[in-house]
């Protein structure tokens, strides 16, 4: 059987399960297997995400079981001569030897293209990790010999629970090409995501209407100059944890200060992250409009499925418990969440404790997964590809397109989608 606590045992718990710690047990690689996102060709991983900047190409340097993968990225017509690989042998594994190489194949390969790149990203895996390689030195190296720019970005699944897991530092590495320029008082920029916000995020119209002319995010740089135009912002907002770091070497190095927003997706909650966002910039934001409307949206949905049982993976461009605790507060039966639980993540589970305290949570990388059953009739709807993967009887939303959602639009699009979900479900029937 399957290995789950329920959100009522977590939230009693003094610490969290070894069950949701990786390196505790050996890893059932579910989610990344789905999503072949281990380590990235759907899906924005350590790759794709270092190639995120416009007029780039990435050096890829690791023996040929690491590289084999990179085939299906490098198939996509965007990335078209934007691949290229060191291979390794066992003597390189062994004494480093390759590392001498690394200069050379960064000029050979900025000689070879037709336009001479912007940035060339090494990206390094586990083998270097190992190697204990001081990657900042190759860079500077690599840039002295080829004349253009060098970053190392870090392929460690080794790293992934660490202070500074493979996704952080790629944001550092990216943004730390930014140097300082003039401040314009009327441009903002969105950290966070290596692929554009939805244009129907609402808090790019409230920014408009408070005088912010230009707002830039590096998925939507059409070329390299308007990626170092970043750095003239008079603010940053973060949408993603993942990239706080970078903001924060970007608020000492740049004198660049930010603001945080979350992901949500309780309509309250969005409003009330609104004013704080508003008290905290001093910027006029006028939402009660479309808050209402949101919520008159989510809680008709609700009312209407009230009682269907939902599982939710972590597969999806959401915080798997914060919207179950959204869903549960609405009226649905949240049956299960497959997701590794953090000390972020608790807050939500005492909450979801108090209105669906059986709600069972499984480690989607415990080997005990792989005996897990579906029990037909038990979940009407799925959210993320993992959960569709344990319940391929019920209604799917995927929810992860690389566009990412976010704010009110991003609670009625998913509202959307979940009830065309069900009704084409249902007629299938």
């Amino acid at each position: 059987m399957p290995s789950f606590f329920t959100a009522k045992e977590l939230a009693g718990a003094d610490t969290i399960p070894d069950l949701y710690k990786v390196t505790k047990h050996l890893v059932f690689s579910s989610p990344a297997t789905l999503a072949y996102n281990s380590p990235g060709a759907e899906g924005f991983g350590v790759k794709r995400a270092g190639l995120s900047i416009p007029e780039s190409v990435m050096l890829i340097v690791s023996p040929g079981c690491c590289g084999r993968n990179t085939s299906q990225i490098s198939s996509m017509p965007q990335y078209k001569n934007r691949f290229f690989y060191l291979q390794m042998d066992e003597t390189d594994l062994v004494t480093g030897r390759h590392l001498k190489s690394i200069p050379q194949a960064v000029s050979e390969i900025v000689s070879f293209l037709d336009k001479k790149p912007e940035l060339v990203m090494i990206c390094a895996t586990c083998a270097d990790a190992l190697l204990g390689t001081d990657w900042d030195r190759v860079c500077r190296k690599a840039e002295e010999i080829s004349q253009v720019r060098v970053r190392p970005c870090y392929m460690y699944a080794l790293t992934r629970e660490g202070i500074r897991p493979p996704m952080v530092h790629v944001r550092q590495s990216l943004y730390s090409l930014l140097e300082k320029r003039k401040k314009n008082s009327r441009a903002v920029n969105y950290l966070g995501f290596f692929s554009p916000v939805d244009e129907d995020f609402e808090l790019s119209g409230y920014l408009k209407k408070a005088g912010v002319e230009t707002i830039r995010q590096i998925g939507a740089c059409a070329d390299f100059e308007e990626f170092l135009q970043m750095a003239e912002a008079n603010f940053n907002i973060v949408l993603n944890p993942e990239c706080r770091a970078a903001a924060d070497d970007l608020a000492g190095r740049l004198d660049l200060p930010y603001v945080e927003l979350r992901r949500f997706y309780d309509p309250e909650r969005i409003h009330r992250q609104y004013a704080a966002f508003s008290q905290a910039t001093g910027i006029d934001i006028e939402d009660q409009a479309e808050y209402q409307e949101t919520f008159d949206v989510f809680h008709a949905f609700c009312r209407d499925r009230a009682g269907i049982g939902v599982s939710i993976g972590e597969c999806l461009n959401a915080d798997p418990f914060e919207l179950a605790l959204t869903l549960s507060s609405g009226g649905l039966r949240v049956k299960e969440i497959f997701a590794t639980v953090n000390e972020e993540n608790l807050w939500y589970l005492k909450a979801l404790s108090d209105i669906s305290p059986d709600t069972k949570v499984y480690c989607n990388q415990d080997p005990s997964m792989i005996s897990y059953e579906e029990k037909e009739g038990e979940v009407c709807l799925t959210l993320g590809k993992d959960a569709a993967y344990y319940h391929p009887k019920a209604a799917h939303v995927t929810w992860n397109r690389d566009v990412q959602p976010y704010g009110f639009a991003a609670v009625r699009s998913l509202v959307r989608e979940m009830d065309r979900a069900l009704q084409s479900h249902t007629a299938a029937d």
